[in-house]
């Protein structure tokens, strides 16, 4: 059956009433080729993976959750290596509003603001996980999660180390292409224009989202065959983790400067696209004091 599919395919794309329409037909050639993708493909990267520790309380957890916005964190203890769940938001907030009585004065009491400081290890919301290898086809994990109903799998090395994860939305857009939700206004939020030529970007920012707001000038090329980030590209372009003040070229007509970065990872870029002979580059200047310059980091 799934010859006789591709051939409908192959047959319906260079006919002249076709029985699909280009959506579908990409859709479908996205599931024929399901089994020949592996997880790592597509699975966030362990350096992106957002996370929180056992021992820390719920209301930390909630604030988490408002920065990141997931719906669904990993839980580790000591180290990310040690991943023992997940936490869906819904449960946290049903701990919270969920209803309890007043021993003295015998009334339900509607808020259980006290669990705000209960550790979330002691509170009982975290999930088992799902463990998957790397190599593990992505439609054999689309099956499973549908079994299991657990939409989150952690993505692990032959050492039992965590590599990554992967979550049931993952997996839908490689077959339906990128969805866009709530979130992904925040995501584009991650690159603002500063000047005319200047520009503030998250390393985590995509190509893609990068391009959309600089503009088309800005072309990865070849580059965008290896990396998907604009903190990969950077990394790709210097051939090392490039140090905070560092500035790396190599991409006609921008210069990038890394305002915030660790030994293993690029945070936050300065853009600036380059003019001609002749023409003044647009900069800024950070006036805040040093301080809040690295608080701010």
């Amino acid at each position: 059956m799934r010859n006789d599919l591709q051939v409908a395919l192959d047959e319906s794309a260079g006919a002249e009433t076709q029985d699909f329409t280009e959506s579908e037909r990409t859709i479908l050639q996205n599931v024929l080729k399901l089994s020949a993708v592996s997880i790592d493909d597509i699975m966030v990267e362990r350096s992106d993976i957002q996370a929180v520790e056992a021992d820390i309380n719920l209301g930390t957890l909630l604030a988490k959750f408002r920065q990141v916005g997931h719906s669904r964190l990993p839980v580790y203890e000591d180290e990310l290596d040690k991943i023992i769940g997940f936490i869906h938001i819904k449960d946290a907030m049903a701990k919270i509003t969920e209803p309890v009585t007043d021993p003295e004065k015998d009334v339900p009491v509607k808020l259980l603001s006290a669990a705000l400081r209960q550790k979330i290890n002691k509170l009982g919301i975290t999930r088992t996980a799902m463990f998957v290898p790397t190599f593990m086809p992505a439609g054999d994990l689309l099956q499973s999660m549908r079994a299991s109903r657990v939409h989150m799998a952690i993505v692990v090395d032959e050492y039992g180390g965590t590599d990554g994860i992967v979550t049931i939305e993952d997996l839908l857009e490689a077959i339906v292409g990128k969805i866009e939700d709530e979130h992904d206004e925040a995501v584009r939020a991650m690159v603002r224009k500063v000047s005319e030529d200047t520009y503030i970007a998250n390393a985590r920012a995509e190509l893609d989202e990068v391009r959309a707001v600089v503009g088309p000038d800005f072309d990865p090329g070849e580059h965008a065959e290896d990396v998907e980030t604009l903190g990969g590209l950077v990394f790709d372009l210097a051939g090392h983790v490039p140090r905070r003040g560092e500035k790396v070229s190599g991409l006609d007509g921008f210069e990038f400067e890394v305002l915030a970065a660790d030994g293993r990872r690029i945070k936050r870029l300065r853009i600036r696209r380059k003019r001609g002979d002749g023409e003044e580059i647009l900069a800024i200047t950070d006036q805040r004091p040093e301080d809040q310059k690295a608080a701010a980091e």
